[in-house]
């Protein structure tokens, strides 16, 4: 397919959805249902409003059941690729697997529930010619204790239940084809071995903040909520 007839997405669907069994024992984890259909179902759908025709699914684990499930991805409006890993690469290393890879991309989980515009999120990249976005979270982390920070044996404060603001990936990225270059062929290289070469060498690495909605569902806590929750955010999003 050439690349000038739409926006590519990678989604990264070869896990072995641990954190979810005894669930993934059958089902590959991206096909864990949220509401009536699978979450790798829902987020090609948001995908493909957004124009992204081209949809790579890195897979690995279970690669059948996903292909007999979504077949070419004519019945969702786009094109499915399989890029199949015959060890495990990564979240980064299975590009090199790709052919034909457009000059800007998508890459991101296959596990993730948002309302992210992934229009937008594309454009902004693009527009700017990064070499690499982040999409980012506000999370909070809370201490459930009362907190003593001490010298020498001595109280010198004392924090109740201390919560602490950050900053967390989103596990959505935006991608310049030059990455490639940065990422050893035929071996594991993951998204946080690429961060700290490119803080390493001091490249450029944008962020870009979601204000929005968002869940790890392959956390049994997160999955169990999107599933309480996906009643009023598939109206939002329109799906």
């Amino acid at each position: 397919m050439s690349n000038d007839t739409g926006r590519t997405a990678v989604i990264l669907a070869g896990g072995l959805g641990s954190r979810l069994r005894p669930y993934t024992v059958v089902l590959p984890k991206p096909l864990m249902p949220v509401g009536e259909s699978p979450i790798l179902e829902v987020i090609i759908k948001q995908l493909a409003r957004k124009g992204f025709s081209r949809i790579i699914l890195a897979v690995n684990h279970q690669a059948d059941i996903l292909r007999a499930y979504f077949g070419d991805g004519s019945q969702l409006g786009v094109s499915i690729e399989y890029s199949l890993e015959t060890k495990p690469l990564g979240t980064m290393g299975p590009l090199h697997l790709m052919k034909d890879l457009p000059e800007n991309f998508i890459v991101m989980n296959g596990d993730i529930l948002c309302d992210l515009d992934f229009g937008d999120f594309f454009a902004n990249h693009a527009d700017e010619d990064r070499l690499f976005t982040i999409a980012a979270s506000k999370r909070e982390q809370l201490i459930d204790y009362g907190v003593l920070g001490c010298e020498a044996d001595h109280l010198v404060s004392f924090t109740e239940k201390p919560r602490t603001p950050y900053l967390v990936s989103m596990g959505v990225y935006c991608l310049s084809r030059r990455v490639l270059d940065f990422i050893p062929e035929d071996q594991a290289y993951g998204f946080d071995q690429l961060m700290l070469r490119f803080l390493d060498e001091k490249r450029d690495v944008s962020v870009q903040t979601h204000e929005g909605y968002w869940l790890d569902i392959g956390r049994p806590d997160d999955y169990f909520r999107a599933v309480d929750e996906w009643p009023e955010l598939s109206e939002k999003l329109g799906l």
